[in-house]
């Protein structure tokens, strides 16, 4: 952990999870900051960290100050008023008991709301994990606290139950996925409409789960692994929305040394629920795309140097996903797919 990740988690602090949106937040743009600090120091990337967040936090939004104890958090989940008083909540547990307890303790209520901010409530309390997995500091337990809190906020049920012939495996199951027949509005009105398609329930049952936890992790990369490629075949459609196929399942992967064993199966069906639920909701019919050619002796150097010259924190956290894919894989599409992003985002400058 350097100091600059701990300067920038510092910054960052007193920042809400979202900003814009309606006066309760919603329909909001969520706050990517910590995350993409994150990866750009875990990476080493070639940005100016403190002239990024110079920009970057001109457009956030203070957290407000708490106004009522979480005592009863089932009344409270998905209430996005509450985000300081959960955000009090969690930091006081981090405080109370290891870390790992409370993420143990969190992590089955929280799951089934996965979709929570865009599927960014797991994204943020994977990349803190993963700087807690390295050392401890009270400035990432803090970050934690931050990333739970707006789970636990903006929690939002995906239908999870399924009947249906399983896939051959994850590339097969996202391919068999259908659209959804009215992709208007945001995505919560997109989501909701889910549970009235007749093809859901299907469409989630047919990812396989390996009966043994123990084939969780292999099952979960591969889901990881097809998202990313896919993304070359659907990205055009909403290039934002679906990087969040590949980079959300990877949260949950970084989750899962630290979460007992037990919970294993049900992170990898609640990842792919969250995976499948934005690719019918933004994905669309899937179109072929050449894929751009690498001619590098480290391809997956090339691709981080774009990202850090791009500098948008969806084409950094996706690089940081593309990378770990085709270092498992040796597939170079991985890589293609966030040079496509990088076309279709605009970059930040």
């Amino acid at each position: 952990m350097s100091d600059d990740l701990l300067a920038a988690y510092e910054r960052l602090h007193d920042n809400g999870p979202e900003f814009g949106g309606d006066e309760e937040g919603n329909h909001g743009l969520t706050n990517h900051g910590p995350m993409a600090a994150e990866v750009m120091v875990r990476r080493g990337l070639d940005v100016p960290l403190d002239r990024w967040l110079d920009r970057y936090v001109r457009r956030l939004s203070e957290l407000p100050a708490p106004s009522e104890k979480i005592t009863d958090w089932r009344a409270a989940l998905g209430d996005a008023r509450r985000i300081a008083d959960w955000t009090a909540y969690f930091r006081e547990e981090m405080r109370a008991r290891p870390w790992q307890d409370t993420l143990a303790t969190w992590w089955p209520r929280l799951l089934p709301g996965i979709a929570a901010g865009s599927t960014h409530g797991v994204i943020r309390v994977g990349h803190a994990v993963r700087t807690l997995r390295g050392a401890i500091s009270t400035q990432a337990l803090d970050e934690l606290a931050n990333g739970l809190a707006f789970w636990a906020a903006r929690w939002r049920p995906v239908p999870a139950d399924g009947t249906g012939t399983q896939a051959t495996g994850a590339a097969a199951a996202l391919d068999a996925l259908p659209d959804l027949p009215d992709r208007s509005g945001f995505i919560a009105h997109r989501l909701t409409r889910l549970a009235a398609m007749p093809e859901w329930p299907a469409a989630v049952a047919a990812l396989p789960v390996p009966a043994d936890a123990d084939g969780v992790p292999a099952a979960l990369a591969a889901l990881v692994d097809a998202a990313t490629v896919r993304y070359l075949r659907v990205g055009r459609n909403s290039p934002v929305l679906l990087v969040h196929t590949a980079t959300a399942p990877n949260a949950i992967l970084h989750c899962l040394p630290v979460l007992p064993k037990e919970q294993w199966r049900a992170s990898l069906t609640a990842g792919w629920a969250a995976a499948a639920a934005i690719t019918v909701t933004y994905a669309g019919p899937p179109a072929d795309h050449p894929a751009r050619v690498l001619n590098a002796d480290d391809p997956a150097a090339v691709l981080l140097n774009r990202a850090a010259d791009h500098r948008d924190e969806h084409v950094i956290k996706f690089a940081d996903t593309a990378v770990e894919s085709f270092e498992r894989t040796g597939d170079l599409d991985a890589l293609a797919a966030v040079h496509l992003a990088a076309d279709l985002i605009d970059a930040a400058r």
